[in-house]
């Protein structure tokens, strides 16, 4: 099986059917199978992205995290049954979390992502970036409740990690960024990582992929658009985020954790043993793969491969991809650094690469051109615009259907109540789908049905 071209040619197809800008990085037993990068670093399309280009990690960033907070484990100054209020008082909502809870996601804390606007009103208000520090001031004023007691369940909180990341700084009495460079990056030799805060403080990279979203059909930075560019007002925060890197280093971090250059093999052990709940059950990080999450991994279990440690990526123009196989020692790192627009054709390139690196063939690169049908029968379209009911459990709502040049189209409300539009694809006996989601629409007598919601024609 000839991993290289195959791995090569299955970016070139999603590059082609999606504009995939990134870079990728596969290797066995320490040694490099593939490797490449396609798409430009920059919104116009004039600097090519190269092997060596730096991407921001996102969540990848919380293997770092939990690894910092095992070197402070290691000196004495934190114990992961500690109680999060011995060093934090103030936090008396959450007087039973400790650092374990934390690290596995079974705290309740909620994310802030629940909140932005408490962020973004100080950035908007006060011109500055809040400073990871004022996580506490965060939870404090804005009285935020605990999704459940800790241990009775998981929900993944990025808050959790920016308060590990305060205790690493506080507990060293070094600043977290340097924390990271001196006990992690530099003796892992990952010269070309950094934890820093590139909104706020301006970019350190020459090389640096920016993040691009799409504005309609244009492509701007992150920070220059109308929809996402309060990305900004989370730039002080550590922890959950913030590192930035390219693929190379991310081997040489799998390496180094490998031969133990960072933490012991005991440690990390402990890391990729996934949290339980009170209860005594795994606490279930991915239902559909059936991953428990440990210290900063997803960690799952494959009969062919045995032990697998990874973690996702994703902020605004950024999905990256960290795999590892513990006991097969294979590597599979993804960076990329624009939006994608098809959703198929985005998960059927990750979906390949992840075949591939388990010795199977991929299957191809569908978007959603390629599986509407060419030419369908539109007799009966028109009977399908019109307002439609909004149901109160469903969490994707569609508001309105209407035709614009010949096509129908979508006016709809996402699971954070944002309005979108999009077209609809016909792939079926009034069946369509869409490009942003894998959600198919089938319209009824005087009804519309996704999923297991029917919506009533108003």
């Amino acid at each position: 099986m000839d991993k290289k071209t195959i791995m090569k040619n299955l970016a070139r197809a999603l590059q082609e059917k999606d504009a995939f800008n990134g870079t990728w990085l596969y290797a066995e037993n320490g040694e490099i199978v593939s490797k490449g990068a396609l798409g430009f670093r920059d919104p116009e399309d004039t600097l090519p992205i190269t092997e060596d280009s730096i991407f921001q990690l996102a969540s990848v960033s919380k293997n770092f995290t939990a690894a910092a907070v095992m070197l402070v484990v290691r000196q004495g100054l934190l114990g992961p049954e500690d109680k999060i209020t011995k060093f934090f008082p103030e936090l008396t909502a959450y007087e039973s979390v400790t650092v374990r809870h934390l690290l596995n996601h079974t705290s309740g804390i909620p994310d802030y992502f629940d909140d932005m606007d408490w962020f973004t009103k100080i950035w908007k208000e006060e011109k500055r970036v809040p400073g990871n520090d004022e996580i506490l001031r965060f939870l404090c004023e804005t009285k935020a409740k605990p999704y459940f007691a800790p241990g009775e369940g998981l929900h993944y909180s990025n808050t959790g990690y920016n308060l590990l990341a305060l205790l690493v700084e506080r507990l060293s009495g070094v600043p977290y960024e340097e924390f990271l460079q001196k006990n992690i990056f530099e003796p892992a030799g990952m010269t070309s990582t950094r934890c820093c805060h590139i909104r706020r403080d301006g970019v350190p990279f020459e090389n640096y992929a920016q993040a691009t979203v799409y504005d309609g059909d244009k492509c701007v930075a992150d920070v220059d658009s109308e929809e996402v560019g309060d990305v900004v007002a989370f730039d002080g925060l550590n922890g959950d985020d913030y590192v930035f890197t390219n693929i190379f280093d991310m081997l040489k971090w799998d390496r180094a954790l490998r031969e133990g250059k960072v933490l012991t093999l005991k440690e990390q052990q402990l890391m990729y043993t996934p949290g339980k709940l009170n209860n005594g059950e795994k606490a279930i990080y991915d239902e559909e793969d059936g991953l428990g999450y440990g210290f900063g991994w997803a960690i799952g279990q494959e009969e062919e491969f045995g032990l697998i440690v990874s973690h996702s990526g994703g902020m605004p123009g950024v999905a990256t991809w960290f795999e590892r196989f513990i006991d097969a020692d294979r590597t599979l790192v993804i960076l990329s650094c624009r939006d994608y627009r098809d959703v198929r054709a985005y998960g059927g390139y990750w979906d390949g690469m992840e075949a591939i690196a388990r010795d199977k063939e991929p299957e191809p690169v569908v978007c959603i051109e390629d599986i509407a049908r060419k030419d369908p029968d539109k007799s009966n379209w028109e009977s399908f615009c019109g307002k439609y009911e909004h149901l109160e459990d469903a969490d994707f709502i569609v508001d309105e259907v209407f035709l614009k040049d010949g096509e129908l189209h979508a006016n709809a409300l996402d699971e954070d109540g944002d309005p979108l539009s999009f077209r609809l694809y016909p792939i079926g006996e009034d069946e369509f789908g869409r490009k942003g989601g894998m959600l198919k629409l089938k319209f009824g007598d005087g009804c519309l049905m996704m999923d297991d919601v029917t919506c009533k024609k108003l």
